[in-house]
């Protein structure tokens, strides 16, 4: 490999900037360096996730030899082969694509990279970006050299950084918008690259841009830095402003973002961004990961007391001419067309294009243009796709195509005239899909496929109701087409399941002795208005009845919505009591596992998910019905938490969901001391005795964070100090539901790991 890193060296010698090679060269040098055990692998870790490097699962964490794969990275055994030694597992390349822009020399190289170097796929993610899986490391330093030779840098595509800057695809062509944000997207994405005082955070920061407040496209609500262009007018002048929000967040607890400045002028974007890297560098959270978000440092500290900190460091920065330069020039980023404006959009007797034209097409803002989305299902692309794509886009227009954070691809400045050919062009790659933005049209992470934190298949279940719908075809309900449906493999929510119509995020639950993949179904988010509300988990669905679930749900909504009401006000109408109602079923009266074998597999893997090893005495069996009960009891009260919050009474929310936090708690702690009462003080000192202090609710999917919320859930109602608001409640809900989940893993865990309680705890 050495060989190819030294060809691609010397044939790109001259065609990248100085500065990427002298990164790219430092890369090597720490690669060669962990090899040799020089440099600690927690250090390491970070050098190559800042440049976009992954561990991945393979295999779901098995070679297909059947042995066991390796964290991404060298082995901790003394090395004998010095800097060539290979990497022990396939990881993962993730590449930044600022705002989304592409041109067809990126396109091609992509697909060159795919091919060479990847499984023969680039991923489309929820953040623009490109990522390319089962990458050997140390093919990587040629990876991010071909990739600089085209204007592309992975440099803090992950770690502690500032990540890609997004922006809306539709900037500058859409109708709706105060003006193109492109240029201000671009300048942030060039100045935080590297910047000094961005290098010093706990964890991630992900700024972004929008156009316009009332469409999804920029998503300024969930993120860290978020600027929505307005207009306000001075002196009889229209001047161009950004309002400014901070605090945003998915993840396991989402956070929507806080208005930091009503009006923030251009020449204040910079300075002002820099400000608050300092303020985040300086007070974050370096230790408690799970706390290390910008959005968790705001609500500690508050957002008056936050701001004026940002305001002070904004006042002792020096001038810097990069703030305003760029600001020169500002209109040479208009766009143009490569063919003349069309007359009216076309129609034929085909009733598939018809749909791509009204479902695919967005008309532009300028007269006779159009903007036409690709609909890439899963965010997947092949080698041969994404060449046929970039012939494509040079045919009809000035190469301008951007990503989405739908995952697919949008062709700007397409002449009306030229639709019929277009649509005829991507149909010979595959390419015209119909269904863009609406229900068929589903967003899922990489789940259990390649991520190590995937409890359940994402994109397995993608496709299933995907193909689900589209055989329906016409037959959908137009009440039902343009709903949104995103689907996380954890948690997490790198599949945004908290912000659509309709969420899933994996989880697993023990039934009958085997592990059984579920999907928790989160209602009451919003997509439009940039975000504007999340949705909340209202019950566990097991995965192969996730695609009947969402059938009762829409069926739901189509026979009882009132005229033109959306499905987010339909929700908080009719209340997600009465919705999950019509799913308690789902959850009741599992198969045997020798009946229906594959009730017990995945979507999309014919292996068994997963087996517990249950003891066959008495007190096995006793166990297991103690707990079950109890959990039982917990989901009930976490579910009551929901319904007191919609119902307007988040007192009462809060102290139900404290209530199912103690009731999970205890049904771990009856599994050793059956004796524990339902006296709280007993419960966590217990709880935290025989499970924290021992490690053994510390597994990858937990760590300590949720029990965490058990012990300042504790803390706070233990003295009285809790006065929930309705957003305050939302927030604590949605932590108690994250450790109950934490619970049932850790109870799968026990009962996989045979030894393990007496091992991790002391007789009592």
């Amino acid at each position: 490999m050495k060989a190819s890193n030294e060809l691609w060296k010397e044939s790109l010698a001259g065609k990248i900037p100085e500065q990427l090679v002298e990164e790219i060269e430092t890369f090597e040098v720490e690669m060669q360096l962990r090899s040799q055990c020089k440099v600690d692998e927690k250090v390491f870790a970070e050098t190559r996730l800042r440049r976009g490097v992954y561990g991945q699962r393979y295999d779901n964490g098995r070679r297909h030899d059947g042995t066991e794969s390796k964290q991404l990275g060298y082995s901790n055994q003394k090395q004998t082969k010095g800097p060539d030694t290979v990497w022990d597992a396939p990881g993962m390349q993730r590449i930044k694509i600022p705002y989304g822009g592409l041109n067809p020399e990126q396109l091609e190289l992509l697909a060159e990279l795919a091919e060479e170097y990847s499984d023969g796929i680039a991923h489309i993610t929820t953040r623009q970006d490109v990522q390319l899986h089962y990458i050997h490391v140390e093919n990587t330093p040629a990876i991010m050299r071909r990739l600089a030779s085209v204007g592309i840098t992975t440099r803090e595509a992950c770690g502690n950084s500032v990540r890609n800057v997004t922006g809306c695809p539709f900037a500058g062509i859409c109708r709706d918008e105060a003006f193109d944000v492109t240029p201000y997207a671009h300048a942030l994405t060039q100045f935080l690259l590297g910047h000094p005082d961005a290098q010093n955070f706990g964890r991630k920061f992900k700024p972004t841009f929008s156009g316009c407040a009332q469409h999804s496209c920029g998503l300024t609500a969930m993120h860290d830095l978020g600027f929505t262009a307005a207009i306000r007018e001075v002196d009889g002048e229209k001047q161009r402003g950004f309002k400014m929000y901070v605090g945003g967040g998915l993840g396991a607890v989402p956070r929507q973002a806080k208005l930091f400045d009503e009006f923030v002028i251009p020449e204040e974007i910079l300075p002002l961004s820099q400000a608050m890297a300092k303020v985040f560098g300086k007070h974050g959270e370096k230790k408690i990961r799970s706390r290390a978000r910008l959005k968790f440092m705001i609500e500690k500290m508050g957002m008056e007391q936050f701001k004026q900190k940002v305001l002070e460091e904004r006042e002792k920065l020096e001038h810097d001419p990069c703030w305003t330069d760029y600001l020169e020039n500002i209109d040479s980023w208009q766009e143009v067309p490569l063919h003349p404006a069309g007359e009216t959009l076309p129609e034929n007797g085909d009733p598939r294009f018809n749909q791509w034209r009204s479902e695919n097409l967005r008309q532009q803002r300028q007269e006779g243009y159009v903007t036409a989305t690709v609909t890439l299902p899963l965010g997947d692309m092949a080698p041969y796709q994404m060449r046929g794509l970039a012939e494509i886009v040079r045919q009809f227009t000035n190469g301008t195509v951007r990503s989405t954070v739908e995952q697919n691809l949008v062709i700007r400045w397409v002449s009306n005239d030229d639709v019929p050919a277009l649509y005829e062009a991507l149909g010979a790659i595959g390419l015209n899909e119909p269904g863009a933005s609406c229900i068929t049209d589903i967003v899922a992470c990489p789940g259990t496929d390649t991520c190590k934190l995937g409890i359940s298949s994402s994109r397995g279940l993608a496709a299933e109701l995907r193909n689900r719908l589209e055989r329906k075809g016409f037959e959908l309900d137009e009440a039902i087409r343009n709903l949104h449906i995103k689907i996380s493999g954890c948690f997490n929510s790198c599949g945004q399941h908290h912000v659509c119509d309709i969420g899933f995020y994996g989880a697993n639950r023990t039934v009958k002795g085997f592990k059984v993949p579920h999907f928790q179904v989160v209602l009451g988010g919003q997509w439009e208005e940039n975000a504007g509300s999340y949705g909340l988990p209202i019950v566990a669905i097991p995965s192969k009845r996730v695609p009947d679930a969402l059938e009762r749900i829409t069926d739901l909504f189509v026979r009882t919505r009132e005229a033109d009401e959306a499905f987010t006000k339909f929700v908080g109408r009719i209340g997600k009591a009465k919705i999950r109602q019509i799913l308690e079923d789902l959850t009741e009266e599992l198969p045997e596992p020798e009946a229906e074998p594959t009730f017990y597999a995945d979507w999309g893997d014919p292996r068994q998910y997963s087996i517990g090893d249950i003891g066959k005495g008495e007190c096995a069996g006793e166990v297991v019905t103690q707990y079950e009960f109890e959990m039982a009891g917990a989901e009930r009260m976490i579910f009551g938490a929901q319904v007191s919050l919609e119902n307007g009474n988040p007192p009462q929310a809060g102290e139900e969901a404290y209530a199912a936090m103690l009731r999970s708690a205890k049904a771990l702690v009856q599994i050793q001391y059956d004796d524990v009462t339902n006296d709280a003080e007993e419960i966590v000192e217990e709880f935290k005795e025989r499970y924290f202090d021992t490690e053994i609710f510390l597994d990858p999917f937990a760590g300590p964070k949720f029990a965490n919320y058990l012990f300042a859930a504790y803390d706070a109602f233990s003295v009285g100090a809790v006065e929930h608001t309705s957003e305050s409640a939302h927030h604590f809900v949605e932590e108690a539901q994250l450790f109950v989940e934490a619970v049932h893993t850790c109870y799968n865990r026990i009962r996989s790991e045979p030894g393990i309680l007496s091992n991790g705890t002391s007789a009592r």
